[in-house]
Parts: C-alpha cells; sequence; structure tokens
C-alpha cells in the first residue's frame, strides 16, 4: 500500500471518528432529556463527546502533516 492510499484510509477513519462521536452525541442527548437524567450526566456525555472531537481534530493534525512530508 503506498503512502496516498494510507492517507486516503486514514482521512476515512477520521471521518467516521467525527460522524460516529456526533451522531452518539445527538442519541445520547435525545436518550438524557427522555430518560430525565441530571444536568451532570449529560454534562460527562458532552465532555466525552468533545474529547472525541479533540482526538479527530488531533488526527486530522498528523494527516496534515504526513502529506506535508510527503509532499518534500
Amino acid at each position: 500500500m503506498n503512502g496516498q492510499d494510507q492517507q486516503g484510509r486514514q482521512g476515512r477513519i477520521i471521518a467516521l471518528v467525527i460522524a460516529g462521536t456526533g451522531l452518539a452525541w445527538i442519541v445520547v442527548t435525545v436518550a438524557g432529556e427522555m430518560l430525565g437524567w441530571t444536568q451532570r450526566t449529560r454534562a460527562l456525555f458532552d465532555l466525552a463527546a468533545l474529547a472525541g472531537f479533540g482526538w479527530a481534530i488531533w488526527m486530522i493534525y498528523g494527516l496534515w502533516r504526513s502529506r506535508r512530508t510527503d509532499k518534500d
């Protein structure tokens, strides 16, 4: 597998992480509203979603760096 294939695969994984985190966040938010969870519990899931999005940003940064080094 060459570098472009690997970077494309990594980009798709990042997209799945972002989409999965967003969908999970929406589902948990709706479930929390319907089940009457406390604000503290909902905030825990908000922080988990924030961590997921932060991880995706870190992965994007790594992909960007690998693409820059491949151009040189």
